[in-house]
């Protein structure tokens, strides 16, 4: 169905279209060689698509959470490889862009105003084998003169291929101040900091998310910007950081699900039939969960930007809902595409159709954090009231070690 934006959605929406279309003219290949997309990159430079979530006052335009959920649905309807990996880029950047504004940082400003021009390209790149919800690490932080020195094993390195900033995290173990995790962010290129070279995947193959590795990596003090304790729910990262990345993941997921029902809907048109009652009732169900998604991530835009999933509820069950603004457009996602070929048929099964690389490329959300058991397991405990882990406020949460 079609959304009512108002003026300021629409330009958004309308500049994300003109780059998808560009980029679906390069997806086929970029998946085939599991290339990154470069290019599709410096049009969103020039496009001024990187500064997306930068305050309008330091350069960009200034994208709230939910119009950069539009944009970001409408850009993956184009590549959905593109649309991931800069989603790393616009969302934590977002999330600066948010404390800028409570503390006015000149520091935090200044690294603004260089994303916003593009000459700063950020990742958010934090994921562990066995440790994707981010309440510990095996990445190990040893306090040293000036800062401590990290070394770990990282996964799912997306942007690893163009980023020249990153944030990272790493778990510090202090006899006085107990086991902590500690998020920081550092500038390319970074001694002791390695990119292997072996992204070979089902689908997302364009956004060449190798492993990489950190060894004796030194990590100033004040490029450390949050920590809190191991295996607690903190209500910080909660705010500036699942609330924004849970639903941009599901809103690319469910981007690319756009694109298979309108190419589902050329097809459907090309051939005259529109008046087939199993194609209409495929349309009918893919409408309902297109819509249905699309109202949990619109009821969460609005408890974010109200404040109101900060204020009324438990860390935990704030968790619980976001973790939904994935799960929900996610799963949705993979069905619509499923019908979407069903509708199409053969053709549809055929490495030249776009609709076999979307239909590969939807299956990666479930796996991203929080994967499906991690968040049924949320879900379901948070629904019996069982306690999951401790809870941070935000008055006890931040750098202390």
């Amino acid at each position: 169905m079609r959304q009512r934006l108002n003026a300021r959605q629409q330009d958004l929406v309308e500049l994300a279209g003109r780059l998808a279309d560009t980029f679906a003219t390069r997806a086929a290949e970029h998946d085939r060689e599991s290339t990154f997309p470069f290019e599709n990159y410096a049009d969103m430079r020039a496009a001024g698509y990187l500064g997306l979530t930068i305050p309008e006052e330091l350069g960009g335009r200034g994208a709230d959470l939910r119009e950069m959920l539009l944009a970001q649905e409408r850009l993956a309807m184009g590549c959905g490889s593109t649309a991931l990996a800069v989603t790393m880029h616009v969302s934590p950047l977002g999330q600066v862009g948010a404390l800028w504004r409570l503390n006015q940082d000149e520091r935090l400003g200044q690294f603004l105003r260089e994303a916003a021009t593009g000459e700063i390209v950020y990742a958010s790149m934090t994921a562990e084998r066995g440790h994707s919800i981010l309440m510990t690490s095996n990445t190990v932080a040893t306090r040293v003169e000036g800062g401590y020195r990290v070394t770990g094993d990282k996964i799912f390195g997306t942007e690893s291929a163009i980023c020249t900033h990153f944030s990272s995290m790493a778990r510090v173990d202090d006899p006085d101040g107990g086991s902590r995790v500690i998020i920081f962010r550092l500038a390319r290129p970074v001694e002791g900091m390695e990119v292997k070279d072996g992204w070979d995947t089902m689908g997302m193959r364009g956004t060449l998310s190798n492993d990489w590795t950190m060894r004796d990596v030194f990590v100033p003090e004040d490029a450390v910007f949050h920590s809190y304790p191991v295996d607690h729910f903190d209500s910080v990262l909660l705010r500036m950081t699942w609330s924004w990345a849970m639903p941009a993941f599901g809103a690319v997921y469910l981007g690319i699900a756009g694109g298979a029902m309108a190419y589902a809907r050329e097809q459907v048109q090309a051939r005259a039939r529109e008046a087939d009652p199993a194609v209409q009732a495929a349309f009918a169900e893919m409408e309902i969960l297109l819509e249905t998604a699309r109202a949990v991530l619109w009821r969460h835009t609005d408890e974010v930007i109200s404040g109101d999933l900060f204020e009324g509820f438990t860390v935990q069950e704030g968790m619980a809902r976001t973790m939904l603004t994935k799960y929900v457009p996610c799963n949705n996602a993979i069905r619509i595409v499923d019908l979407a070929l069903e509708v199409v048929g053969g053709a549809g099964f055929f490495r030249r159709s776009p609709l076999e690389r979307m239909y590969r490329d939807v299956r990666a959300g479930v796996i991203m954090p929080y994967n499906n058991p991690e968040a049924r397991s949320l879900f379901g405990r948070n629904a019996l009231g069982i306690e999951i882990a401790p809870e941070v406020p935000a008055e006890e949460s931040g750098h202390r070690v």
